[in-house]
């Protein structure tokens, strides 16, 4: 009963599953698994040696599992809050279906793609079985920890979804929630020690899943049968006051610093001749338009993070400086989408572009305010997370002796969120709804961002003829390879190799000697302002149209 004939299962397997999108996705996903397959493939079988099908194997575990710890927020973090979005959610509730019901639904309509995906990879992971090298059950082990990812990832995220009252919070707090769980769980499973990941993915994993199931279906079905959310109508305006009275943890204070960096306090007068309205708005009342839960969680969640990193990574190993740089910048590309992505998408859906557009404000200066406004919070949030690093290059040494390196990890975090920032608002700009703006500046990011660090590893295992030089350009892109690409070798630092120093500083454009992070940080500045305008250029489209209608 609880699978065959339920409404919500059916109408949005039906609705998700027919779509076009469903197909195109599905077909480029294979396509580009075979596409790797294919060029991976050995040109000598008779001389396949057991390491490279396994680092093909490797490679398609670890692609799999981000993917599917990066997707299933997308499908499920906006279960719930759609529907209140919609303001359909009490009428759900309302209904004769039981709260298990309800929740099973939503679960398997959001995963169900997302399964059916896995499931179409397996004729290629089989060739890696044809290779030699690999066991059936190392592939059976790799599916099962996939399917567990998907069923925990996919629970929590329908967790944070009931929570929040915006698809973009939730989904933000599925990420931060996530991404700790993802990290250590290829950590533990992709060990050397065969009989420690042996223990973990069958011992350990399994029970500890299905206690985590347990206890989120609990608490979901609690929440379901009394909802303390209903009445959506009401509650569209917070009030500040009240939620700080009764808020546990960070108290947001527009009066304090650094709150009023992201948040500054409510005008009581008015504006003087020549202010950006559209930027007054939105940083004095946008932020807290819908209360300030998500941005506390935020900051709890990361500082709380970013304690043991920064033990461990500056002040136990300084020369791992870059990998805490790398936390931040994660950081960012969670966060920064957030408040840029539904820009303008918001606007639309609450029906007031129109009215936006039919104001007395040129397009350009409601762009350029929505841009300042979502670049202006995400930066102060993602730089309170550089103060462990400043910290270290105070009391250690071996830092303070590099101080110059400081500048270089500082710029390129600025650089990264005007990127986030700019990406997301153009996506934005080209989308009608929230949901799908942000799943289009996520993947926008990574395949900036994370995608050309995986081509780098890839192509190092498999066509070891690629000059360093070459190898260094694919990753100029990202901010991950231009934050590792900062010398730490000194008297006291051992940890970079001679062929990676050497890489730092051949030519990676032609005719010029430059390292990495110089090209990230000379690269990016005009490529934001090229996404500016394409974003003003539909913006003003929009505009053109509102007018002649």
């Amino acid at each position: 009963m609880i699978l065959r004939d339920n409404p919500v299962l059916i109408r949005e397997l039906l609705v998700n599953l027919r779509s076009p999108r469903a197909f195109a996705l599905q077909f480029v996903y294979v396509s580009l698994l075979g596409a790797m397959v294919y060029f991976a493939w050995p040109a000598n079988e008779g001389q396949v040696s057991s390491g490279a099908a396994q680092r093909l194997f490797d490679l398609f575990f670890l692609g799999q599992f981000f993917l599917v710890a990066l997707v299933a927020p997308t499908f499920a973090a906006g279960s719930i809050t759609g529907e209140k979005e919609r303001k359909t959610y009490e009428m759900l509730l309302a209904s004769p279906l039981m709260p298990t019901s309800i929740l099973i639904g939503k679960l398997l309509s959001s995963l169900t793609y997302l399964v059916i995906l896995i499931i179409s990879s397996l004729p290629l992971i089989i060739l890696c079985f044809l290779l030699g090298g690999i066991l059936l059950s190392e592939i059976a082990r790799a599916y099962l920890i996939l399917i567990l990812a998907a069923g925990t990832f996919g629970l929590l995220s329908l967790a944070c979804s009931s929570y929040f009252g915006r698809t973009s919070s939730a989904l933000v707090v599925s990420y931060l929630v996530i991404l700790p769980l993802a990290i250590t769980c290829v950590y533990l499973t992709r060990t050397n020690d065969t009989t420690l990941r042996d223990f973990v993915s069958i011992s350990v994993l399994p029970p500890w899943c299905l206690m985590i199931w347990s206890v989120v279906v609990i608490a979901l079905n609690g929440r379901l049968l009394r909802p303390p959310d209903v009445g959506s109508e009401g509650k569209e305006v917070v009030d500040e006051e009240q939620e700080m009275k009764y808020a546990i943890g960070v108290v947001i204070d527009r009066d304090l610093f650094p709150d009023k960096l992201f948040a500054p306090a409510k005008r009581t007068d008015l504006m003087p001749d020549g202010t950006n309205p559209v930027l007054d708005k939105e940083l004095r009342s946008e932020i807290f338009a819908q209360g300030t839960l998500m941005l506390r969680v935020v900051i709890q969640v990361s500082m709380l993070l970013s304690i043991p990193l920064m033990a461990f990574l500056l002040f136990l190993r300084p020369e791992n400086a870059g990998y805490y740089v790398s936390y931040v910048l994660t950081f960012n590309l969670l966060v920064g989408p957030v408040f840029s992505a539904g820009s303008i998408t918001q606007e639309r859906e609450r029906q007031t572009l129109n009215l936006l557009l039919t104001t007395l404000l040129r397009p350009g200066k409601i762009v350029f305010a929505k841009l300042i406004a979502a670049l202006r919070v995400s930066t102060v949030l993602t730089f309170l997370l550089t103060e462990q690093l400043l910290l270290a290059y105070v009391l250690i040494p071996e830092l303070r002796d590099r101080a110059w390196t400081l500048v270089i990890y500082l710029l390129i975090i600025a650089t990264c969120c005007l990127a986030t920032s700019t990406i997301g608002l153009l996506c934005s700009a080209l989308s009608r709804k929230t949901s799908v703006a942000m799943i289009l500046t996520y993947l926008s990011l990574l395949l900036l961002f994370v995608g050309p660090v995986g081509l780098r590893w890839y192509l190092q295992g498999f066509a070891g003829g690629i000059s360093e030089a070459r190898l260094a350009a694919f990753t100029v892109s990202s901010p991950y390879s231009a934050a590792f690409s900062i010398p730490m070798k000194s008297s006291q630092f051992s940890t970079t190799d001679a062929n990676s120093q050497a890489s730092m500083t051949q030519q990676i454009i032609p005719g010029i000697n430059l390292p990495v992070w110089a090209v990230y940080l000379i690269m990016y500045p005009p490529l934001c302002a090229m996404l500016f305008g394409l974003t003003y250029v539909f913006f003003r489209y929009r505009w053109w149209r509102a007018g002649g209608t």
